[in-house]
């Protein structure tokens, strides 16, 4: 496993997540417990929504998903994932049973470390994507990310 820290990074770098892939129980019951709408919960209501036209998993879900993979890649931030905000949430196109999401995520912007906190700023942009290449979600994620240490 790789662990980035602040001077690891540089602009434009990227790298890509693993895989998972979501089924139509993972969708339903995720909805269940945080997005409980029928084009969420419901084949049937959800084949004749006007704007799914099926089963579509929840953006939350989507957002879950994403986070899992970014934590859980064979690159790692040091310190863990410290998050201040996210920019930018978007779902351009839903996510369906049996897709196959992938992340890449890459580094937009980053401010120097504070010398007394000893952490830098990034923002990453992580791009989600199916097995097709489709974006199914954008997000900029700002985080503090430890220095090296010293010595």
């Amino acid at each position: 496993m790789t662990t980035l820290y602040f001077e690891d990074l540089s602009l434009g770098m990227a790298w890509r997540s693993a895989t998972t892939t979501v089924t139509e129980a993972d969708i339903i019951g995720f909805a269940r417990d945080f997005d409980p709408q029928p084009f969420h919960t419901d084949p049937v209501a959800a084949a004749s929504h006007r704007l799914f036209r099926g089963l579509a998993a929840s953006g939350w879900h989507t957002a879950a998903l994403t986070m899992r993979l970014f934590a859980s890649g064979t690159t790692s931030i040091a310190g863990g994932i410290i998050g201040n905000g996210i920019d930018e949430l978007r779902w351009p196109r839903p996510v369906r049973p049996g897709d196959t999401l992938a992340v890449t995520s890459e580094v937009v912007e980053l401010r120097p470390p504070e010398p007394r906190r000893g952490v830098g700023w990034a923002r990453i942009r992580n791009t989600t994507a199916n097995q097709n290449g489709e974006v199914v979600q954008t997000m900029i994620a700002s985080l503090s990310i430890p220095r090296r240490p010293q010595g």
